[in-house]
């Protein structure tokens, strides 16, 4: 019981840790770029799905699915030429592996994470 409670509690601070340093360019008074914009955006989002993950473990899939979207289309619009496709690429694997999760195709070992 104590590894449970430790691992939310880490889970908690990593998710806390994300906000704060998502924030921080806007803190500091940085020049605001798209770079940066694209930057908050995924680090905020992927420490929403680790709040909503931590305290409701049956939402994995649907939570992986919307970070494969955000992050695809946020670093689709956001960044330049190079990285951008690159966000796409990821964001596309990421929403495929959530697909196949949903469809229960995936390794036993590998989809032990999503039904717990």
């Amino acid at each position: 019981m104590a590894n449970v409670k430790m691992f939310k509690l880490l889970g908690v601070l990593l998710a806390l840790v994300l906000i704060v340093w998502a924030i921080a360019p806007f803190l500091r008074h940085q020049p605001i770029t798209t770079d940066v914009m694209a930057t908050a955006i995924i680090l905020i989002l992927i420490a929403v799905a680790y709040f909503i993950i931590l305290f409701n473990p049956s939402w994995t899939k649907a939570v992986f699915f919307f970070e494969g979207i955000v992050i695809g289309v946020s670093g689709y619009m956001l960044l330049d030429y190079p990285y951008s496709l690159e966000f796409v690429i990821v964001g596309l694997i990421i929403v495929l592996i959530a697909i196949l999760a949903y469809l229960q195709k995936l390794p036993p070992a590998i989809l032990k994470w999503f039904y717990r």
